[in-house]
């Protein structure tokens, strides 16, 4: 038997969470192993944690709706949203996925003062000076496509720039952009909270 591979990475701007294809992919990043796969997609448009595995089971855990696994987003957002509309997008706001009327999951939102610390996006935003900015952070249990730019829109602040922060206590914390960590098995079932669950070999 093989044991799984782990690897972490900061997804940059404008890498595509495939392996192959036109543009720039995760192959550009490092010398993956070919069994691996991501768990859980980033948008080309988006930056941040991406988790990179063959663990089958792993990836069950994180991706079912029903175990609620918490992901934390922060959003630089257009605008200052009022405390009403962050409490819209704790209780739940309407988007449409695939066709369809969707009321979001309870979430956890707040304004992040001060502003984080993060590395500089290439390309970065546009800049205009008339029209204030804000981030925030969204912690969500589901993962819809595109949820978190849907969710701020319709509270009338569409993202600007979109970093994915952390998956439960595994955050990509002192990560540089494009960086990749390859961490243990014990390590990782750890810190995404999932030591009750069986590990597994490929």
């Amino acid at each position: 038997m093989t044991l799984a591979r782990y690897f972490i990475i900061y997804k940059p701007f404008g890498v595509l969470c495939q392996f192959s294809g036109e543009g720039q992919t995760l192959a550009s990043l490092y010398d993956f192993p070919k069994e691996v796969y991501p768990v859980g997609r980033l948008d080309k448009d988006s930056e941040g944690l991406l988790i990179i595995t063959d663990d089958k089971s792993l990836n069950h855990h994180l991706l079912n709706p029903r175990f609620g696994h918490q992901r934390t987003y922060y959003a630089q957002v257009e605008g200052s949203p009022e405390p009403e509309a962050l409490k819209g997008l704790m209780q739940g706001v309407m988007i449409n996925v695939e066709g369809r009327d969707y009321k979001t999951k309870p979430a956890i939102a707040k304004i992040l003062e001060p502003v984080p610390t993060l590395p500089d996006r290439d390309p970065p935003i546009r800049y205009r000076a008339s029209i204030p900015d804000t981030w925030i952070s969204l912690t969500l249990i589901e993962g819809k496509n595109r949820q978190v730019r849907k969710m701020t829109a319709a509270i009338g602040s569409p993202t600007l720039r979109l970093v994915r922060w952390s998956m439960e206590k595994l955050t990509i914390d002192k990560f540089k952009v494009g960086e990749v960590q390859e961490i243990d098995e014990t390590t990782i079932y750890h810190k995404l909270g999932l030591t009750g669950f069986k590990k597994t070999t490929r």
